[in-house]
């Protein structure tokens, strides 16, 4: 408590330095920095370091008087307004610090959209221009952002030919958001490459470009191509199960529900594009686990664009890995108006907020109160829930609905053979291994090169010394098919070990313990093959690394202890 209660005042001593050093630059010699706003600013920082952007707002408010002396009290304020949803208050204060000398990204960014908004638009250009530029705020973005900005301003003023000059300026390092704006900057002139540009995005290798099925979908709807928009949604169901976006797409198509997903998005509103690409960079942040400067962009982009629901998904994500669980929880409950497959998506994802908070017996109950509501429950329904209870470690529901699942779904689902395996994992823990066996076979039978289902199951055959040679074929194929995966190596290795060949056990292991150090039944199998080769020394040393381990169970801390004393008998 002392340390800590030391740490803060150094810290406060360090901000008031700061202060007195941008006194020291500031033009007005005269202005003071009295002790309020130092405590308040000093408070506003913790408290939005500690992810309470409302108490942080609330201490930076009553410290206005530094707004004209001090950029980065303006800067925390600013983000604090956007991150709060107060826009119109953030556009108003943008105004109130910006000056022509000094290049403030955010401040230009929210005047640029104001007049953009408004469609003054040759006021609106004279900011996104300072875009491009490098500032402190802006060490990432030069040419890129403001390009795109200034491609939207003049699209706007139907100047086709400057728009898309503005749209090749974006420099090619950033490739992937170049497309997205080309394809949507075609979409809005409703050129002809719109449907292929989408579907290039669409399988573009680099980037996890399965978002834009939805684009192209909402694209054709837009164009009555009805027939073309289901044939694409069926094709993207199967290529991207998971996509919520194309899941739900598809539950609107099978209602008749088109104009749903024509309110969603218009590729000819430009206020609609920009937000698209302010939701990209928020998802670029949220990717590098920079959640609260994702959060700001998303929240500029759902005040360009409150039709795409949808999006506030990731800021939901966004506030559970904040641990604000309240908002999240909140934002999860917002995306129910979307429709069932949001709606049973939201459900699911409160109850983890649930078990975080008040443990697996609270979530457990809630996840199945939920459930019941379903009207007809399908195979995905059963699967979803069968995965909360696995996560879990409730093995035996998950076995009971990883059935139900297999029981609603066509033979050939491409599916099947992971609801097998899942559910055979299931049974294996639960000890059923007769039957957990016949799962894992036929997952195999039906999809035969799965690295991990491999592995599972020719490792709990060594587990059991059984099948070693048939073990070793599978666990050489998985190894083959997941370069570099610490577990299948160990498998491997510890297959070897198990069928007497040391030497080759040695190989494998000693990898496995290269790539994963703190995993104690790897470095037991390592230390295990190292006393057969009468490597004793070294073994011991690897068995009493695995004593400190944190991760190691207790039963096998105490098989370790003993053979620290006796080795392997």
């Amino acid at each position: 408590m002392k340390y800590f209660i030391k740490k803060i005042y150094f810290i406060f001593f360090i901000i008031n330095i700061i202060l007195i050093n941008n006194l020291a630059f500031s033009k007005n010699t005269n202005f003071y920095y009295n002790k309020n706003d130092v405590f308040n600013y000093f408070s506003g920082i913790i408290s939005i370091n500690q992810n309470n952007t409302t108490s942080g707002f609330k201490y930076l408010n009553k410290a206005k008087s530094l707004k004209n002396n001090h950029q980065n009290y303006n800067a925390k304020y600013l983000r604090s307004l956007v991150l709060l949803n107060k826009i119109d208050k953030a556009f108003s204060f943008s105004r109130d610090v910006w000056t022509e000398k000094k290049i403030f990204f955010d401040a230009d960014l929210l005047i640029g959209l104001d007049y953009f908004l408004n469609k003054e638009y040759t006021k609106a250009e004279k900011h996104f221009s300072r875009l491009n530029e490098i500032s402190r705020y802006n060490l990432i973005f030069d040419d890129f952002l403001g390009n795109i900005l200034l491609s939207w301003s003049q699209a706007s003023q139907n100047n086709k030919e400057e728009a898309f000059k503005y749209n090749n300026k974006i420099p090619n390092r950033y490739k992937g958001i170049k497309k997205i704006q080309n394809a949507l900057l075609h979409c809005y002139y409703n050129s002809a490459k719109s449907e292929n540009l989408f579907n290039e995005l669409i399988n573009y290798e680099e980037y996890n470009s399965s978002r834009y099925v939805f684009f192209l979908i909402n694209y054709l709807i837009h164009n009555n191509k009805n027939k073309k928009a289901q044939v694409v949604t069926s094709d993207g169901r199967k290529e991207y199960s998971s996509n919520l976006l194309i899941k739900q797409s598809e539950s609107y198509i099978k209602k008749n529900e088109y104009y749903k997903i024509k309110k969603m998005f218009d590729c000819r509103n430009p206020k609609d594009s920009i937000a698209e690409i302010l939701y990209v960079i928020a998802n670029l942040y949220s990717s590098n686990e920079n959640y609260k400067l994702s959060n700001f962009y998303l929240n500029l982009s759902y005040f360009l664009n409150e039709k795409f629901i949808p999006n506030k998904t990731l800021l939901a994500e966004n506030y559970f890995y904040l641990k604000q669980y309240d908002l999240s929880n909140k934002t999860y409950n917002s995306l129910k108006s979307v429709g069932n497959i949001y709606s049973w998506y939201a459900s699911i994802s409160s109850a983890i907020i649930l078990e975080n908070n008040f443990g697996k017996k609270e979530a457990t109950s809630f996840l199945i109160k939920e459930f019941n509501k379903l009207q007809n429950p399908n195979f995905e329904n059963y699967y979803e829930i069968a995965n909360f209870f696995k996560d879990n470690e409730n093995f035996e529901k998950s076995v009971e609905y990883y059935s139900l699942a297999l029981d609603n779904i066509k033979k050939d689902h491409p599916l099947v053979p992971k609801i097998l395996e899942r559910r055979g994992t299931s049974l294996e823990r639960l000890g059923e291994w007769e039957r957990a066996e016949i799962d894992l076979l036929q997952s195999l039978q039906l999809l035969p090169d799965q690295p991990y289902v491999l592995n599972y199951l020719a490792y709990s055959w060594v587990d059991k010394k059984i099948n070693i040679s048939k073990s070793l074929e599978m666990l050489i194929k998985a190894n083959e098919l997941r370069k570099n995966d610490g577990y299948i190596i160990d498998s491997l290795g510890w297959a070897y070990y198990m069928d007497k060949n040391y030497i080759e056990a040695e190989k494998f292991l000693q990898r496995a313990v290269e790539i994963m150090p703190s995993d104690p039944i790897i470095n037991d199998h390592y230390a295990d093959v190292l006393w057969m080769l009468k490597k004793n020394m070294q073994a011991r040393y690897f068995w009493k690394h695995v004593l400190s381990l944190k991760k190691a169970k207790k039963e096998l801390k105490d098989e370790v202890e003993k053979k620290i004393i006796f080795g392997i008998m």
